[in-house]
Order: structure tokens, then sequence, then C-alpha cells
């Protein structure tokens, strides 16, 4: 690779998910999008993307293929199924890939919570989660710190129907179980569920996760304080992360609620579902890209 300013970044997936990827890549420090893949010329986002210049396809992965020298680093804003068959190639073409589906392929990543790890690692698939995820194991780890021994989480989001869309509403058992599995691995709580309300609210509702954990014996001001210092570290990715319910001891467990406001660069503010899995990937993707630029200038 010649001298490099930013990391070349291609998205496959010319939805909701990739348009707001799209436009939130083009305010990074170390990314540019060169290449914009869907299924269709005629949807919005594609029009959104020929609108800021950007290099489309309607070959999907298959402009990857037919070109892989177009990016370095992949986003995958489809579907699980689809990040299946999309692994299996992007892994032989050696990119990197960050995978906005739960198809939990990849190193599960939450950047509060181990960004540096999957640096460390090398991983070339890097698994987002699920939006619920992003928004709830950052808040049930902190918990998770002062009690190591967490017999049982809840997640509850809710969140407005309308910014859910048709790859959402598919994969809604992946998105269960790849939540749950990422609770249990940050926590490591003996027993997670994980429950996702698409409310169909007009006007529509704000994001809003709620955390529930069984702990014996529970320090709540100490509680109060890991989770107080790990939403100050969440909002350095997604500013609109909020508390709204302070750790408090309901029913016989610790329970605590935030919110999501979007950052409306291309969804409405109240898709602060699809935005906090959006920013944690960019944040992930600009650390990629960060240590990518400095091994190539001090190798140039």
């Amino acid at each position: 690779m010649n001298k490099i300013e930013k990391v070349r970044i291609g998205i496959i997936g010319s939805g909701n998910i990739g348009t707001d990827l799209l436009i939130k890549v083009t305010r990074s420090q170390h990314l540019t999008c060169t290449l914009f893949a869907g299924r269709n010329f005629n949807s919005s986002g594609m029009k959104k993307a020929s609108e800021l210049g950007v290099p489309i396809s309607d070959r999907g992965i298959e402009a990857i293929v037919r070109d892989p020298s177009l990016c370095d680093i992949v986003f995958d804003a489809t579907s699980a199924q689809a990040h299946v068959a999309h692994w299996a190639i992007l892994e032989k073409l050696g990119k990197t890939v960050i995978d906005m589906t739960p198809a939990k392929l990849g190193e599960l990543c939450v950047p509060a919570i181990n960004a540096a790890a999957c640096l460390a690692s090398g991983a070339r698939n890097i698994n987002m989660i699920t939006c619920g995820g992003q928004a709830s194991i950052p808040i049930a780890s902190a918990i998770a710190q002062v009690h190591p021994d967490i017999d049982y989480i809840e997640v509850a989001s809710s969140i407005a129907s309308r910014s859910a869309g048709p790859a959402t509403r598919h994969n809604l058992d992946e998105y269960i179980e790849t939540t749950e599995q990422a609770l249990h691995l940050f926590t490591g709580a003996k027993r997670t569920k994980a429950i996702l309300i698409l409310n169909p609210a007009n006007p529509p509702i704000d994001m809003q996760t709620t955390i529930y954990a069984r702990i014996a014996n529970p320090d709540l001001a100490a509680i109060a304080h890991a989770v107080s210092a790990m939403v100050e570290r969440i909002k350095h990715y997604v500013p609109g992360y909020q508390l709204i319910v302070a750790p408090t001891i309901e029913g016989g467990k610790v329970l605590t609620t935030v919110k999501v406001l979007g950052m409306g660069d291309y969804l409405p503010q109240y898709a602060g579902n699809l935005d906090i899995i959006n920013c944690a990937a960019i944040a992930i993707a600009e650390r990629i890209a960060a240590a990518a630029i400095t091994k190539e200038r001090q190798h140039g």
C-alpha cells in the first residue's frame, strides 16, 4: 500500500443501516467509502450514495469479488443468513469485515468494553451483536464488575416499529440468541434473557432498554458509580446515549434504564436502535483504520 491517509471502506447493503453508515463514514478522519453495493439502483440508499459521489454497484458482494482492490474493510449490512455466505467469500479475499448482522461468526465487539482486545487479536470478522446488545451489554458489564456472581440478567429493548426494517424482522430469532450469548460472554451471568418490543405508537417512540439483574446483596452505590462511568464512556461514540433510570432495586432485582437518541444523519432521531449499532461499528472501524495508517507510516 502506498502512503495512505484514509482506509477504504466498502458497504454491502443499501438499506437504512448501510446508508446511515455511509453518511457517518463521510465524517470520519480515517475512513473513506469507495464502494456502496446493493441490489437496486433505484433504492433511496443508492440515490443518496450517488448524490455524495460514492461509487455504487447493484451487484452486491459480486462487486468486491470482481475487484477486491476496491476496499480494505467491508461493512456487511445485509442479513445474518447472507453474511454466512459473504464471509466465506470475504475471508478468502483477506478482507476485514465488520458484521452488522446477528450472525455471530466473528469476534463479538462492544467498543466501550473490548475494542482494544479486538484490535490486539487481529480479528478479521468483527460482529457488532445487535442494537439491544450495544445498548444493554455495557451496563450489564458494569454491574458485573461490581458483582461478578450475577445469577440472572434480563434486558428488554423497546424500539419504534418504523425503525425495524425487513432484515431486523427476519432476524428476530438470531437477535435474541446473539444478544443472550453476548450477555453471558461479557458478564458471566449464569442465565440471560433478551426481549425486543416493536412498538407501533405514533409518533414513534425513542429506543429504551431496561436491564434487570438478580444479585445477592447488591451494593447499589458501587453499581451506580460503575454504571455512570460506563455511560460516559459510551457517550464518546454514541452522543445520544442517556441514563434515564439510575440503578435501583425493584422486585428483588437491580433495575436501570437507558435511552438512545439517534444523531439524525440519515435516520430519524427516534431510530436510536439503528444509530447505536452504527456508531459502535464506526468506532471500531476507525480504530482499525488508525492502527493501519500508523503502521503504514512507520514502515513508509
